[in-house]
């Protein structure tokens, strides 16, 4: 058996305390603020008006979600599948749920495996669920930039630089015919041991031989690349963060009133809230790391204590929005689900 590297072999090791020390330390950070700004918690009172932006910032969290399952469909079509947007949308809501499960991949999973069982090679779909986050991320870096947030405005700029880059065609294309070499030179690796095997191996390694072949064969005959630069899944991306946004300033507003002026600091605190629980680690969901961010960012504009309270709200709802979303795909009828374009 191959030995991993020491440096891989301790970090692998380290991996799962890493995840439990960023989670540990936001909901640490969490819990100090809320104890010191208790009574100003218990004190919040919903406004007048707040059913409605509760229901609003429900209503316009669930549209985001599947806003987003139909830009998924988008990426898609980029990569040259020819899928049906409530195909996709019914996938997406469907698995979106399972973030929230330790690990924070099954949901990528479940749209891989969605889209294998609707006929699409999964070299594709893997690469359709990886462009996915960068999209959102660029995004996020882009909204956050133009709405005035200014916070380490150097390094958020080579964050989009950085990742904008990454999704062209001219470097994307290229990192993947590197993967596909190194799958390549690990099939050459067993297929020497095959052939160096023992007797009762070497008996069986003409036809493993000749799978291996075959496999590899129609690997080159999936080679996944991006003709162009995604352009309209980026721009969905950002509709869709800024959808996000929106529904949170929605549950905002029913704790305070919110001004004109309120409403770009608030839109990017959000965002790059939303974006560190995309990113970092460890935390289903972004559950903690979400949080702690808005709190910290947040706090210099509004009370601390109705930031406290919104992003509490804003989890619930999201979390209930994300469950709806899920429902809803359940009851999408059966015909939809199988028709593609």
């Amino acid at each position: 058996m191959t030995k991993l590297p020491i440096g891989k072999s301790i970090i692998s090791r380290l991996k799962p305390y890493l995840r439990w020390l960023i989670l540990g330390t936001t909901l640490f950070f969490l819990a100090s603020t809320l104890r010191q700004h208790w009574e100003g918690v218990v004190a919040l009172q919903l406004r007048e008006a707040a059913p409605l932006n509760l229901l609003l910032g429900f209503g316009v969290t669930l549209l985001a979600h599947c806003w987003t399952g139909y830009v998924w469909n988008l990426i898609l079509r980029e990569l040259g599948q020819q899928t049906s947007g409530i195909w996709a949308m019914q996938a997406y809501l469907k698995t979106n749920i399972a973030k929230y499960l330790p690990g924070n991949v099954w949901h990528l999973y479940g749209r891989v495996t969605a889209a294998r069982a609707a006929g699409i090679p999964t070299p594709t779909a893997t690469l359709s669920v990886l462009l996915e986050p960068l999209l959102m991320a660029a995004s996020a870096l882009g909204l956050a930039l133009l709405t005035g947030l200014r916070t380490h405005a150097l390094l958020q700029i080579l964050g989009l630089v950085f990742v904008l880059a990454i999704v062209h065609p001219y470097i994307l294309n290229r990192l993947l015919h590197v993967v596909r070499q190194l799958k390549g030179k690990s099939r050459q690796g067993r297929n020497s041991e095959l052939e160096h095997g023992s007797a009762a191996v070497e008996d069986m390694a003409p036809a493993q031989l000749d799978s291996s072949r075959a496999e590899t064969a129609t690997d080159r005959s999936r080679e996944t690349v991006l003709h162009r630069y995604p352009v309209i899944p980026l721009l969905g991306e950002l509709v869709f963060v800024l959808l996000r946004g929106v529904g949170f300033l929605f549950i905002l507003r029913a704790l305070q009133p919110l001004q004109i002026s309120d409403l770009l600091p608030a839109l990017s605190g959000f965002t790059i809230a939303w974006l560190l629980g995309l990113v970092v680690p460890g935390a289903p969901g972004g559950i903690g790391v979400f949080e702690a961010t808005a709190v910290a960012l947040l706090s210099n504009h509004f009370s601390i204590a109705a930031v406290l309270g919104s992003v509490a709200l804003y989890r619930l709802i999201s979390t209930l929005a994300e469950a709806a979303g899920a429902a809803l795909a359940g009851l999408i009828s059966s015909s939809w689900t199988a028709q593609k374009l």
